[in-house]
């Protein structure tokens, strides 16, 4: 009787599949904006730990942020298919999967679909109604007001920022079942904290940008007077804003020293983007965005009443 070998060598991926493999993960992750998810994450499971009262139910959290990431990432699917002809149009955009041609419009819209509508549904299932009212409200905000918005008024950024401010709220929801004003304040700090961080990016590419028929900001600012002085003015703003949290006693007054601190540094940045008005300095205060955010949801976890 004759055994079959099979050979180690056929039994392994070979590496031009494994490459297809790695190529389909990366367009994936590129398709739903892995990174920006990410981020989406980590402010909702910020937003549960804080609304909740007592011991933190941990199932429960894992039940919101793994719902949230479903709809956030049908989300950015829906975004890129939407704008797939004007990503072509932009430098760093026109490598996406999409526009590549590495993938079908279609599949990118069925795959957004599905996603959002199961991250909607799971979270009504498996945390509330409201945790899911909003999760819906933020698809529908970014893809039907946001994304269109982009090609016809400069307000599409204050517009985009509250899809963007709503994961905390969503978080706060499935923990709670309501929202309290510390929930209310939680989405005040995301929101003005995506003005400046835009408005950095919308300068560094406001020649991509203008090229795609984006109005930004940005449109036609060469020096970028503008998007400085609006920078230094929502991080002002938000200097206020992010100390909302002790006053309602989300967090102790520890906390206050932290984000005077942070934000201190954040207006820093952005006065020397207006000061200077440099590409160098417009990109620093993109990293200081950028590094900001964390710590601050660091210092309101740590510091939580």
């Amino acid at each position: 009787m004759k055994i079959a070998v099979i050979s180690p060598v056929s039994a392994e991926s070979t590496p031009v599949e494994t490459e297809t493999r790695r190529r389909i993960g990366s367009d994936f992750a590129e398709l739903v904006k892995a990174r920006l998810t990410l981020l989406v994450l980590l402010t909702t499971a910020v937003g549960f730990y804080l609304g909740a009262a007592g011991s933190i139910n941990y199932a429960a959290l894992i039940h919101a942020v793994f719902g949230t990431a479903l709809a956030a990432a049908g989300a950015a699917a829906l975004n890129q298919w939407w704008e797939r002809r004007f990503d072509a149009l932009m430098q760093r955009t026109k490598t996406r999967p999409i526009p590549g041609g590495r993938m079908l419009p279609r599949h990118a819209l069925i795959v957004g679909s599905l996603l959002a509508l199961a991250g909607v549904i799971y979270l009504a299932r498996a945390c509330n109604g409201l945790s899911a009212s909003l999760a819906a409200a933020t698809i529908v905000i970014y893809i039907f007001a946001y994304t269109p918005l982009k090609r016809i008024s400069t307000s599409n950024t204050l517009v985009g920022a509250i899809p963007g401010a709503l994961p905390p709220m969503i978080g706060w929801a499935a923990a709670t079942g309501r929202l309290d004003p510390g929930a209310w304040s939680l989405f005040a700090i995301l929101f003005f904290w995506q003005l400046p961080h835009f408005f950095a990016i919308a300068w560094m590419y406001r020649d991509d940008y203008a090229r795609a028929g984006f109005q930004m900001v940005s449109k036609g600012d060469e020096t970028g007077t503008r998007s400085a002085s609006q920078s230094v003015l929502f991080c002002m703003v938000l200097l206020l804003v992010s100390g909302i949290p002790a006053f309602l006693r989300v967090v102790n007054s520890w906390y206050l020293l932290a984000e005077l601190i942070l934000n201190g540094l954040f207006i820093f940045a952005a006065m020397r983007f207006l000061r200077t008005q440099a590409a160098t300095d417009a990109r620093k205060l993109f990293f200081a965005s950028i590094i900001y955010l964390p710590l601050l949801l660091l210092a309101l976890v740590l510091t939580k009443s």
